[in-house]
């Protein structure tokens, strides 16, 4: 799906009616789930299936919402802004409460190489917002 996503060809109306259902289900699953990435501020090494499953959609979310194509209609999807600055701020206060693999610091510890899942999502969530905000009035203000 991001390979078609970010496919920078034209789609036919068929394919973008498709693709506005997909974005319908995908913005859907992501309100639902979005708060099982929150499990890893207990424990970095859990592997939750339901949080990985919560990330990836999220970077398709954000493919999807950088192309032009799927962004108006994202960008009016009832709850997707709310819920990803809702989930912003539960990700933020859990790396202030403690640390873990949302705390800003986290990244910074040593030279070894971090390949936990959970690595940006808060800069992917910001990503999001941003492209649901671009050109919107009313989701800036």
């Amino acid at each position: 799906m991001m390979v078609k996503v970010s496919d920078k060809n034209s789609a036919s109306s068929e394919e973008m009616n498709v693709f506005v259902r997909h974005a319908d289900f995908l913005a859907d699953c992501f309100q639902e789930k979005c708060g099982a990435v929150l499990k890893f501020a207990a424990a970095a090494d859990v592997e939750d299936e339901e949080a990985l499953v919560t990330i990836r959609l999220l970077d398709v979310l954000c493919e999807m919402t950088s192309n032009n194509g799927q962004l108006e209609h994202l960008q009016a999807f009832p709850g997707l802004l709310e819920t990803a600055v809702d989930t912003l701020r539960l990700t933020h206060l859990a790396g202030k409460q403690a640390v873990n693999i949302f705390t800003a610091t986290h990244a910074v510890t040593g030279q070894e190489e971090i390949s936990h899942p959970a690595v940006g999502f808060k800069s992917h969530l910001i990503r999001l917002i941003g492209n649901l905000c671009y050109k919107n009035k009313e989701n800036q203000d």
